[in-house]
């Protein structure tokens, strides 16, 4: 029997955190959604097409530190606004969304797009300087030139892209639970989704 958690909301809020806990905690299959489109994107920086790259992916695609840099993001950002990239890629999410044992999809569209249907619905969000201040964290500790600025200025063009697209635009299903991480620990936030499947689980 499947069971679909389905997280969305803007970069760098906390929901990649959220989904990896929540999968561990009830032995549910994990997809972080945006390394599809992050895949893509690089490979569209590397000079390809971005629907044939999204039609080629492989297991193989998925990996590699440098899908977390900021030049990918940006262009994973630029490719998840083309409905062609998108068709693409549904029916590999869908599928994995379905599988038996469990499932937590996270990503921009999930309980909107990709699985409606979800049994749990979540929006993460958290302020923008909060959200800056935590990209810049990471990327920092990956030896990455940033600064917060330049960190905080790429969330917001991101934020407007995504929210603005045409197709799928990034916005909190109808029946989200809205979980805003701008003051909460990471232990407070978990809580706070394990509390929600349970309700749903009940």
């Amino acid at each position: 029997m499947s069971f679909t958690v389905a997280i969305d909301g803007p970069a760098a809020s906390g929901k990649g955190t959220i989904a990896k806990a929540l999968a561990a905690h009830y032995g549910f299959a994990h997809l972080d959604t945006g390394l599809l489109y992050r895949a893509v994107g690089r490979r569209m920086l590397n000079g390809e097409r971005p629907a044939e790259a999204a039609l080629a992916l492989t297991a193989e695609d998925l990996e590699g530190e440098d899908l977390r840099g900021p030049d990918v993001a940006q262009a994973a950002s630029k490719v998840a606004a083309l409905p062609g990239v998108r068709a693409a890629l549904v029916d590999f999410q869908r599928a994995f969304a379905r599988r038996a044992g469990g499932a937590v999809l996270d990503g921009r569209d999930i309980g909107t797009v990709i699985c409606p249907e979800a049994q749990v619905k979540l929006y993460v969000t958290a302020s923008d300087d909060v959200r800056a201040g935590r990209r810049l964290a990471e990327l920092l500790a990956r030896g990455l030139d940033v600064t917060r600025e330049g960190v905080l200025e790429d969330i917001r063009a991101r934020d407007a892209r995504d929210s603005a697209r045409a197709t799928a635009p990034l916005r909190p299903a109808e029946d989200a639970v809205l979980l805003d991480t701008t003051t909460l620990s990471i232990a407070e936030a978990l809580a706070d989704a394990i509390a929600a499947v349970d309700a749903a689980r009940a």
